[in-house]
């Protein structure tokens, strides 16, 4: 099968398309025939190697965490999906592949894709909702009323996450460059921040969430903005003690410890929680999910759709970052250069 592929670890080191043979499916597994794959930030930093501390695959591996396409075969164990079914996915932490013709999924990790949307909509989804899912209803099970500020809002999570915040009846302040300040207004947002000619820091106050994809200077600033008792997410790092804990891992916890302290005593300091979220693979998330996308509360926000073959071209547009929503790869819907498609 053609696939693109990570020879060795680092930021410089080009990623190769190539042949590899096609993976079979182990009992819990299912064969998933890609029809389209979406990129997101962090395939860059797995390729440079920034996480493998917490995702450590052995190199040559195949990049890419979001898919849809069609399963071809099945596990002997699988019971919820059978050949010819249309799905989607985010691969779990301890998996890669997304940028092949053909890889094999844990059946949990799988869900059948939203009916209504094509194989490009459907890859733009997993990961960002996933993401602004586990973030607002998991860990700060947002109410309507609530007030939440979301960073990013033109960004692949952040143009999901005003959507859900909104249908779940939320107050959504959202901070964005001077030419997308209709633009995410027009996706629900109800408070616009311009961060070239404002400073969200001194406008807002008394939030109850703030959801950050972007860390450093952002994410301590917005502990400022938040009540006390208030809830600091942050997508991008540090990584808390905490997320020790969640990968079995309780040897780093005090690795994690150091790098997030000082977001920590800052958000101690202002009587606000922070927490760092790493997105979970879940398949029954996903069937929520593609409820929400078919009844038209979410809709999948795309940049540019990039031919297969032009996957490392892809890539390089998203490290840019200069992308509006997501970027997505496909066989068959490619439609270059048409910026804010979907």
């Amino acid at each position: 099968m053609k696939a693109f592929i990570v020879d060795r670890y680092g930021k410089d080191v080009p990623l190769r398309a190539g042949e590899l043979p096609a993976p079979v499916p182990s009992e819990h597994e299912v064969l998933i025939s890609v029809h389209a794959a979406g990129i997101n930030p962090i395939d860059s930093k797995i390729k440079a190697g920034e996480f493998k501390l917490i995702l450590p695959f052995k190199a040559p591996f195949v990049l890419g965490r979001d898919l849809a396409g069609v399963v071809t075969a099945v596990g002997s164990s699988v019971r919820r999906f059978a050949p010819g079914d249309e799905v989607y996915a985010s691969l779990g932490k301890a998996n890669t592949g997304a940028f092949a013709e053909l890889v094999a999924v844990n059946e949990d990790e799988v869900a059948l894709k939203p009916a209504g949307l094509s194989m490009a909509e459907a890859a733009a989804l997993p990961m960002v909702t996933l993401t602004a899912w586990q973030a607002l209803v998991e860990k700060a099970d947002v109410r309507p009323g609530d007030r939440v500020l979301i960073h990013a809002g033109s960004g692949g999570v952040g143009s999901i996450a005003i959507q859900l915040a909104k249908h779940l009846g939320t107050h959504v302040a959202t901070t964005t460059s001077t030419g997308n300040v209709d633009w995410v207004r027009a996706l629900g947002a109800d408070e616009v921040i311009d961060y070239r000619t404002q400073d969200f820091a001194t406008m807002l106050h008394d939030y109850d969430v703030v959801l950050d994809p972007l860390s450093g200077e952002t994410l301590e600033k917005s502990v400022r903005v938040v009540r006390p008792g208030g809830l600091v997410i942050g997508i991008n790092g540090p990584p808390d003690p905490a997320f020790a804990g969640q990968l079995g891992k309780p040897l780093l916890r005090p690795v994690m410890a150091l790098l997030s302290r000082r977001i920590r005593r800052l958000a101690r300091r202002n009587r606000v929680t922070y927490s760092f979220l790493f997105m979970r693979a879940d398949g029954s998330q996903l069937r929520e999910i593609a409820a929400l996308a078919d009844a038209g509360v979410l809709r999948p926000v795309i940049d540019r759709v990039f031919d297969f073959t032009d996957t490392v071209a892809a890539l390089k547009y998203v490290d840019t970052g200069r992308a509006k929503g997501k970027v997505v790869i496909s066989k068959t819907d490619a439609k270059k250069g048409q910026p804010g498609s979907s």
